[in-house]
């Protein structure tokens, strides 16, 4: 298979939290971070650091939209993803199989 994005990363966002699967060639890492601005920035400087230039975030409502900023401002080209349509692939079952 070929690899379209060697560093990229999913994005469940909740009113209080923001869960990110980052995903690379050697594996995936996932971290939990807060919505307050400066839990955000840490997330964004975490991506920023590992080198991601793609992100994928899941939201229902207006909770990705300071996400979305952030991640924008810090050189990523963030996407928000219908989850209905995450929904539908076969085998999800919970929101960690979701970010991947």
């Amino acid at each position: 298979m070929e690899v379209l994005y060697a560093r990229c990363c999913g994005l469940d966002v909740h009113k209080k939290s923001v869960t990110a699967c980052l995903k690379t060639t050697e594996g995936r890492e996932i971290r939990s971070f807060g919505m307050m601005t400066a839990e955000l920035l840490k997330l964004s400087d975490w991506l920023v650091k590992s080198g991601c230039t793609q992100v994928a975030m899941e939201s229902t409502g207006v909770y990705c939209k300071p996400n979305y900023t952030l991640l924008e401002a810090g050189g990523m080209k963030p996407l928000v993803v219908n989850a209905q349509h995450t929904k539908a692939v076969p085998g999800r079952k919970n929101d960690i199989k979701d970010l991947e």
